[in-house]
């Protein structure tokens, strides 16, 4: 079963990871991510997950691996679009998209295109 709360929460985590892959949150990725959820319907709470985050300071690798983990056990999912567009705006907010941040954003899209391939097998062979 899909938990639509828990995808949002993890949403929020990753924006964090990305915002955070240059070593530090920047005035202009804050607004970015202020404009891309003002108008989601979840938007609310993927703030409030990403605030969370900011506030508990953790690790920017074991947030990207829980993440991961999440998005594969949620599988398929069409608002995947939307937050790999937020995280591409806020990687690009200050001073364009450093290595890391590219890395990060890089990772994410390999891991889930390749679950997203693995599930769309499975589902199609039933």
């Amino acid at each position: 079963m899909q938990n639509t709360e828990k995808l949002y929460e993890a949403f929020g985590e990753l924006i964090y990871v990305i915002a955070m892959a240059d070593g530090e949150l920047q005035k202009e990725e804050l607004d970015v991510i202020e404009q891309k959820l003002a108008d989601h319907p979840w938007g609310k709470d993927i703030r409030w997950s990403f605030d969370y985050e900011v506030k508990k300071n953790r690790s920017i690798e074991d947030l990207y691996k829980k993440v991961i983990t999440y998005c594969e056990m949620h599988g398929p999912e069409k608002e995947y679009d939307f937050l790999l567009k937020v995280i591409e705006e806020v990687a690009a907010a200050h001073g364009g998209t450093d290595a890391d941040e590219q890395q990060v954003m890089d990772n994410f899209v390999q891991d889930l295109t390749k679950r997203f391939k693995e599930d769309i097998g499975r589902i199609n062979s039933l």
